[in-house]
């Protein structure tokens, strides 16, 4: 079997759409995606899931009574059945599980 590691900075480059994850790896259960962001997204939460946001770029989530801002080399982890609308001002690249 041939090995290879998962490179973040070359995979936005196989994806040209905002918004759109993209599975790049599985553990366990889980799916590790990747996706380009832009703009805001529409607010929601996630009935079964937890989201952890890992950011390269400036990222904020805004929450019901709140906001987090999130810089490059942090995350974020939104508990399941938490509403939040994520919102990028410049295009960035954001891993989560």
């Amino acid at each position: 079997m041939a090995y290879k590691a998962v490179n973040f900075k070359e995979k936005p480059s196989q994806f040209e759409d905002l918004w759109s994850p993209k599975v790049i790896a599985e553990l366990n259960d889980y799916q590790l995606k990747q996706v380009k962001v832009k703009g805001d997204f529409v607010r929601h939460d996630n009935e079964d899931t937890t989201e952890v946001f890992i950011w390269e770029g400036e990222l904020k989530i805004e929450l019901r009574d709140g906001e987090v801002d999130v810089s490059r080399g942090e995350m974020f982890v939104v508990p399941k059945r938490t509403d939040h609308k994520p919102r990028a001002d410049s295009e960035c690249h954001v891993l989560f599980v």
